[in-house]
């Protein structure tokens, strides 16, 4: 079954929209080869990576997603995983073949700022995004 096509500049108002979250200091749709395809940092803030670095972990991060799919038959498929850091928070919302990385502050609500997100994203929160 061939995937959506999303429309990038929906998810660049998307991205935008979430960066407006206090909590929030990073946002980007990742194509599954961990590519920017929309958003990016706040502005005035720093996520703690060089951008070599941050290329890395949206490679690493769009490869482990991509993994995960594999268990969607029996476990369910996945709405969104989290890893809280010393630092920072790192979230992923896997949508269609694309993923939505985002990094917040480390003192972050998890389960709270998961919700605002999906919101955000114009999904209700039993809506899995990846059908």
């Amino acid at each position: 079954m061939p995937e959506k096509k999303l429309d990038i500049l929906e998810y660049e108002l998307k991205c935008q929209d979430i960066l407006d979250d206090a909590e929030i200091r990073y946002v980007g749709l990742l194509d599954e080869f961990g590519t920017l395809l929309a958003g990016g940092c706040k502005p005035g803030m720093t996520i703690r990576l060089t951008e070599e670095q941050l290329e890395s972990v949206c490679k690493e991060l769009a490869s482990r997603v991509a993994k995960r799919k594999k268990f969607d038959a029996e476990l369910g498929h996945v709405k969104y995983s989290a890893s809280r850091r010393e630092h920072v928070v790192i979230m992923s919302f896997p949508i269609h073949d694309k993923v939505m990385m985002l990094v917040a502050e480390s003192n972050v609500n998890i389960d709270r700022l998961a919700f605002r997100v999906i919101s955000k994203l114009g999904r209700q929160w039993g809506e899995f995004v990846g059908k």
